[in-house]
């Protein structure tokens, strides 16, 4: 048998993390601590943050800077950097970590899944043959294979590297 180490989660199982109160999209505004906010990119339209409680490795949430709960009320520079934002993170993500697809989705809505109703935000979801086998289903478990600081660190200097909309 072998195990399964991922120490960095009992905080969170045993309830004693402590995390931030209001909308982790609020907390992107302050540059000084993008990587413990796990920030890849920002610019005047958009944000790109690694999930903190992933589906999956490497997964992703966009969103817009400007707090909006719905589509519509997205102006047509955001609705384009956003759309634009999810295909360059695809192919960061294809590049680091040679995902064999993607889950792309937005919740829009609490009663359609929205864990922040108020903030929009698409999740880019890597996906890997096998990646959730009966762990998931039986045990309620998810294997994260990299811990998400190294992940972190591997996509970040692709981020810099996209063009800011506006600074």
């Amino acid at each position: 048998m072998k195990n399964l180490w991922a120490p960095w989660r009992m905080s969170y199982i045993l309830g004693q993390e402590t995390l931030p109160t209001g909308c982790i999209f609020d907390f992107a505004k302050d540059k000084s601590h993008d990587q413990k906010n796990l920030i890849l990119f920002r610019d005047s339209l958009t944000v790109i943050l690694l999930n903190r409680f992933p589906y999956a490795n490497g997964h992703l949430l966009v969103a817009p800077a400007r707090h909006v709960a719905e589509m519509t009320d997205l102006h047509q520079q955001e609705n384009h950097a956003l759309i634009d934002l999810i295909q360059q993170s695809v192919s960061i993500i294809k590049k680091h970590l040679r995902p064999d697809g993607f889950n792309i989705g937005l919740n829009l809505g609490e009663v359609a899944g929205a864990g922040l109703a108020d903030h929009l935000h698409f999740h880019v979801i890597p996906r890997w043959n096998g990646d959730h086998n009966f762990m998931t289903v039986i045990g309620e478990i998810r294997s994260i294979p990299e811990h998400i600081d190294n992940t972190f660190d591997k996509l970040l200097p692709d981020f810099q590297k996209l063009t800011k909309t506006t600074n």
